[in-house]
Formats: structure tokens, C-alpha cells, sequence
């Protein structure tokens, strides 16, 4: 049995797609994650959620006026929603978990409208499935894709390890930072901007709904085991892109959906990390 499996991720991995799909895979979770500890810490977890609903809205607009390149309007308008996000959240009296929401379901209602009004397929509920569960475009990658987000994803581990301490201060006590001469606005809004375009990414990795499990799962499993925010962030990263990866693999061997496979894995880490957290009594509170 063992020896079959080898032999059949060897043929499956001599084919460049699905090499294609296991690198992007992997780092698209390990930029999820690295952010992950840092939205769930400042109780804004919810932001991958609501950005995701905001692409699938502009990847309908761009279905609709029959774009080729549809990152085209996806990336920038998801990035503004990013902006805007941090901006009504902080400034307004539509607070962060309201205008989440409201952003969220309105641009899911409006893409979901719009797929049905401006059918360009013939199988219109499939194609709604498909966007926000993940589909087979994670197999069907090309190399300038796949090259694309390399770079994106090299970009932003470098942005964090760089701005590393500058998280690190905004992320515990934001007033303290800002009152110590830290633009602490400036690095929210790169945090914003930065989870918006590895949302764009993901959306063919695991769909616009299951987004979210990638920022906020390896970072909850992490904490269960440890109390500092170094170490979180790095055991975070480890489970996700091993997660990933396994998820990746039974998704090939057993034939499921890539995305919800890799949710489950990322939710089969977090309930042993709770086990072992309560049992060792680290978990965190």
C-alpha cells in the first residue's frame, strides 16, 4: 500500500501542474500564516473573510465584461476594500466587526447578482462553487503564475522580517507604539494592503469562503503550544506549510477538493495542538 503511494505521487509529480500547485500552495500558507498571528492578535481576524467576498465581487465584474487577465480589476479593488477597511474601522463610528461585515455581504450579494444577471456560463451555480470552495485552477497554474507569486510571497516575507519589531509594537499595544513616534497607521495600512494580495492569491488555492482557515488556523494551533509572539509566528508558519502540503498530497492520492482538504488538515492540527496544549498545560489563555 505504502509502496503504491510513492509510485503514484512519483507519476502524479513528474507533471510541472502539479508541481506548480504544491509550490504556490505552500507559499501562499506561509504568507497567510506570518500575517495570521498579527490579525488574530488584534482581533481582526475576520478581514480575510470579508476581503475574499470582496474579490469574488470583482472577479464576477471582471467575468462579466469578459476580462482574460482578471487580476486586473481583483487586485486593485481588492486592495482599496483593504484601505477602506482600515480606514472605516478606525475613523468612523462603523467599527472594525461592522464594517467587515458590511463590506463582506455586500460584495458577495453583488457578485453573486451579477454572475446571474450577466450569465457567461452555462452552468452558473457550479461556477459559484467552484470560486468560493476552490476548484481544479490550482492545477491548471502556469509558470508565469506561478512566478508571479513567488515574487509577491518573497516580497512580503522580506516586508515582515524587516518590519518585523514594528509589528511586534503594533500588534501589543498600538496607542504605546504611536505615542513612541511609530506611524502605526503607515504599518496597519501595509498589513492591509499586504493581506489583500495574498487573498487575490489564495482564491485558487482554497476558494473566496475557506480564505479565512489559512490566516487564522496555523496561528490559533501555534498559540495553543506556545506564549511568545516569536515563536507562535514561527510554529505557525511550520503547520501551515506542512499542512498545506499534506493537504495538497491526500488531495491528489484521494481525489478531493484541494482547498477544503487543506482546511481540514489545518483543522486536524489545530484539535491535536489543543490536546497536546491542555495536556502539557501550555496553551495559551
Amino acid at each position: 500500500m505504502v509502496n503504491y503511494m510513492i509510485e503514484t505521487l512519483v507519476y502524479y509529480f513528474s507533471y510541472p501542474f502539479v508541481r506548480y500547485a504544491l509550490i504556490v500552495g505552500v507559499l501562499i500558507s506561509l504568507c497567510a500564516s506570518l500575517l495570521g498571528v498579527t490579525l488574530v492578535l488584534k482581533r481582526f481576524s475576520y478581514i480575510g473573510d470579508g476581503l475574499s467576498h470582496v474579490a469574488f465581487g470583482a472577479m464576477a465584474i471582471a467575468a462579466v465584461v469578459g476580462l482574460t487577465d482578471r487580476m486586473i480589476i481583483i487586485m486593485p479593488i481588492t486592495i482599496f476594500s483593504a484601505i477602506l477597511l482600515l480606514r472605516t474601522g478606525q475613523n468612523t463610528k462603523i467599527k472594525g466587526d461592522a464594517s467587515i461585515a458590511m463590506i463582506s455581504v455586500g460584495a458577495l450579494a453583488f457578485g453573486y447578482l451579477l454572475m446571474n444577471v450577466f450569465s457567461t456560463s452555462a452552468n452558473v451555480s457550479g461556477d459559484v462553487c467552484s470560486t468560493l470552495f476552490g476548484s481544479t485552477s490550482i492545477l491548471t497554474l502556469t509558470r508565469e503564475e506561478v512566478g508571479l507569486c513567488a515574487v509577491l510571497s518573497v516580497i512580503v516575507v522580506i516586508i515582515f522580517i524587516f518590519f518585523y519589531n514594528k509589528i511586534f509594537a503594533i500588534t501589543f499595544d498600538e496607542n504605546f507604539a504611536r505615542a513612541t513616534g511609530n506611524k502605526a497607521n503607515l504599518y496597519n495600512l501595509m498589513l492591509a494592503v499586504i493581506i489583500a494580495v495574498i487573498i487575490v492569491l489564495a482564491m485558487n488555492l482554497v476558494g473566496s469562503l475557506l480564505i479565512s482557515a489559512l490566516v487564522i488556523f496555523p496561528a490559533l494551533s501555534a498559540m495553543r503550544l506556545f506564549n511568545n509572539f516569536k515563536s507562535v509566528t514561527i510554529f505557525s508558519a511550520i503547520v501551515s506549510v506542512i499542512s498545506s502540503a499534506v493537504g495538497i498530497i491526500i488531495s491528489i492520492l484521494a481525489g478531493t477538493p484541494v482547498g477544503s482538504t487543506i482546511v481540514a488538515v489545518d483543522v486536524a492540527v489545530f484539535a491535536v495542538c489543543c490536546v497536546i496544549g491542555f495536556a502539557t498545560g501550555r496553551a495559551s489563555s
